[in-house]
């Protein structure tokens, strides 16, 4: 008769006591579920539940709609108009099952845009994307440390513009109807177990109708838990110089954002 090997320690809640101690170090060093409890083949309780509340979470964050007048307050403060607009997605569900419509705007939004045109270096674009509440906390804090950072560097930046039921793209037209050359899209991202307020940047040089995602940098999961908003500030204007200076963005630019933000000035 052949002998199985023992279980993990964390296949089974009966583990060695010793082996609770070696799970709980890895645990400070990420937010991954690891190491869980188990009774039989199944999780144990205390897990499961954990397991279904960060599911709720996510799919709030989803559903959960964008409180455009809020966010204007929270950016009023720093030197720049702010619009507010709406792609041609009526509501949420539709945004959410007509992707397509979340990166296009309505004409009457496309006139008013028009009317701000000028010559601007970038145009930033805050869209709720898949989690309204991700830009909602973190789109501020990131622009009170990027816009004085950009202005020192003689950036023109564009009139802010808040996108309801936006998607990464809808910032091409608006950049083209604003005559900025760069677009920095900041959006909430799909919703995980362990981060259903998680917010990405997306730059892109001279946006138009053809634009792939190829031809977009990214800097993903800027929350505190993730890169934090120093961290993320630093990454976005070497890259934004970058792009700027080879007039180019997407898989060919690479990002050497390893320099504080001193250096980047």
């Amino acid at each position: 008769m052949t002998e199985h090997p023992p279980a993990p320690a964390h296949c089974s809640e009966r583990a060695p006591r010793g082996s609770d101690n070696v799970w709980t170090a890895l645990r400070r060093l990420t937010a991954a579920r690891i190491g869980l409890a188990r009774s039989g083949a199944s999780l144990a309780t205390r897990p499961l539940l954990d397991f279904k509340l960060a599911h709720a979470q996510a799919r709030d964050a989803v559903h959960e709609p964008l409180d455009g007048g809020r966010l204007a307050a929270d950016t009023a403060d720093f030197g720049l108009p702010v619009l507010e607009v709406a792609s041609a997605a009526p509501d949420r569900l539709r945004y959410l099952m007509r992707p397509d419509l979340g990166r296009c705007l309505t004409p009457e939004t496309e006139a008013a845009l028009t009317s701000h045109a000028s010559r601007f270096d970038v145009a930033i674009v805050i869209a709720d994307g898949l989690s309204a509440r991700a830009v909602q906390a973190h789109a501020a804090p990131v622009l009170a440390k990027l816009l004085p950072a950009l202005r020192l560097a003689s950036w023109r930046v564009a009139p802010l513009v808040i996108v309801r039921h936006g998607r990464v793209a809808i910032a091409d037209r608006i950049a083209t109807l604003l005559g900025a050359d760069c677009t920095a899209v900041l959006i909430g991202e799909r919703p995980g177990l362990t981060a259903p307020d998680s917010m990405g940047a997306y730059l892109t040089w001279r946006p138009g109708p053809q634009t792939t995602d190829a031809e977009r940098n990214c800097v993903s999961n800027i929350r505190p838990g993730g890169i934090d908003y120093g961290d993320a500030v630093v990454k976005l204007l070497q890259m934004l110089s970058a792009i700027r200076k080879r007039q180019l963005s997407g898989v060919q630019l690479k990002d050497e954002s390893g320099r504080r933000l001193d250096d980047i000035r």
